[in-house]
């Protein structure tokens, strides 16, 4: 009994190496785009080839996009003065996909972390300054992880911030919608229970 041929073991090598696939799923998603080859698998190889030819960070922002200024930032109905920032293009993505802010973004890529011997230096803080000029800035909301180098990351951008003239914010913490104490960890409810409310 054989396996698959070199080729194909190649590309279920590769798209093991996705995150969320490990080799049974890459396995399985490669076997079903081979059956639906003229529905999957051609058009995701013309969609990746182009991609992959025109990719790029946008130059302002730092988001993913196949322009050189994203969708985002060229839209002039999001100059809004509001900016969020964000560790990485994921977490824009995320808070797109919610539909509620409707400013513009600025990718730090990455975040403050003395383990990785990350420093403001290596995150995209300069631009920041200048962003914050130049777009008229009024409220830098900061939607950084609530893991401890997010919060760290979060306490330098606050203080770089104290004398820009802008109001800097955060995204409240605490219980998710349809959450349930029982299932939450302990940094979570005490944020909540921090930042309550009258009702």
């Amino acid at each position: 009994m054989t396996g698959p041929d070199s080729e194909i073991e190649q590309l279920i090598a590769l798209m093991a190496r996705l995150p969320g696939l490990g080799p049974r799923s890459a396995r399985r998603a490669v076997l079903h785009m081979i059956r639906k080859r003229a529905l999957l698998l051609g058009p995701l190889a013309d969609a990746m080839r182009q991609v992959a030819d025109t990719a790029r960070e946008c130059v302002r922002c730092g988001n993913i996009s196949t322009h050189e200024v994203c969708a985002i930032c060229s839209a002039d109905k999001r100059a809004n003065g509001q900016l969020c920032l964000v560790e990485d293009v994921a977490d824009l993505w995320a808070m797109e996909r919610s539909g509620v802010f409707k400013g513009r973004y600025h990718v730090l890529g990455g975040v403050l972390s003395a383990l990785d011997n990350i420093g403001p230096d290596e995150l995209r803080l300069p631009l920041l300054r200048q962003r914050i000029a130049d777009e008229g800035i009024t409220e830098v909301i900061l939607a950084l992880n609530a893991t401890v180098d997010g919060q760290t990351t979060a306490h330098y951008i606050a203080d770089m911030l104290q004398d820009g003239g802008v109001t800097v914010t955060s995204l409240a913490q605490g219980v998710p919608i349809g959450g349930e104490l029982d299932y939450l960890d302990d940094g979570t409810i005490s944020a909540a229970l921090r930042a309550r409310k009258a009702l």
